[in-house]
């Protein structure tokens, strides 16, 4: 049978091809194809356990894919490492590290600094100017471990932006954060679209995704469906994503074994 799945375009900040990862033989991620659109909100939205995550880290090259390949404007991550930045999920992160917020910010502009380079005044101001964006200005030197956890996902969302990239790639950034921080998140997130930059979240909350996204990739393992919110969105293809979960373990687990006997 024939593949059917159109071919990737080189104007697409990110390409995912056929890319399957497992972890000890136990899939996680299977067969996954997308293209994220320039200047969009993507939204990957799917249960607990559906390689959300996973297809991030894939995407970085921070995990192993067992098959397939990513591409970032046709090119591998990395020929293009500095186009794009990553926020991780808070809970990954030692916040009891003794360094400021400005300091994480400034690690930000490393490629562009150099490393074992000193952080000249230009770069702190571009550092602070980045704090001052998500509103934490006056807590530049305030030692991580002292600021709330809203406070804290705002540093690294700032750290993000130091970068100057042109993918984001974002983790859970609105979990556990107060309103007031959602909504600075959000109107950095649209101001980065109206710049013609693409972020990619992982996002928990169903309700938000028709008001803060403009695409959503509906994941379980597979793509159940990608494209406009306003299309694929729907309480069918909501279903599909989260049922039938031992299903498709099932039929991964024999995919990923062909894989392994080369058929």
């Amino acid at each position: 049978m024939l593949d059917e799945r159109p071919e990737h375009s080189a104007e697409n900040p990110l390409s995912v091809h056929a890319v399957t990862v497992a972890y000890e033989r136990k899939p996680v991620l299977w067969d996954v194809d997308y293209d994220a659109a320039p200047g969009r909100l993507v939204a990957i939205v799917g249960p607990n356990g559906a390689g959300k995550s996973t297809l991030i880290k894939a995407c970085l090259g921070l995990l192993p894919v067992s098959s397939g390949r990513v591409e970032f404007w046709g090119e591998s991550f990395r020929r293009v490492r500095s186009r794009v930045g990553y926020v991780p999920q808070r809970e990954s992160v030692d916040w009891e590290f003794p360094v400021s917020a400005l300091d994480v910010v400034c690690m930000g502009r490393y490629r562009r600094i150099g490393w074992c380079r000193p952080v000249t005044r230009s770069h702190k101001r571009a550092a602070m100017a980045m704090l001052d964006r998500v509103g934490l200005a006056a807590y530049a030197h305030r030692q991580i471990s002292r600021l709330s956890g809203g406070q804290q996902q705002r540093v690294f969302l700032a750290r993000a932006l130091a970068q100057e990239a042109d993918l984001y790639f974002m983790d859970e950034p609105f979990a556990g954060v107060d309103a007031a921080t959602e909504r600075a998140i959000v109107e950095v997130l649209r101001e980065l679209r109206s710049a013609g930059k693409t972020v990619i979240c992982v996002h928990h909350d169903l309700q938000t995704v028709p008001e803060y996204f403009d695409d959503a990739l509906l994941l379980n393992m597979r793509v159940v469906a990608a494209g406009p919110v306003g299309e694929v969105f729907t309480d069918a293809n909501l279903h599909a994503t989260y049922g039938g979960r031992l299903t498709l373990l099932a039929e991964a687990a024999e995919a990923v074994a062909r894989l392994e006997r080369g058929g």
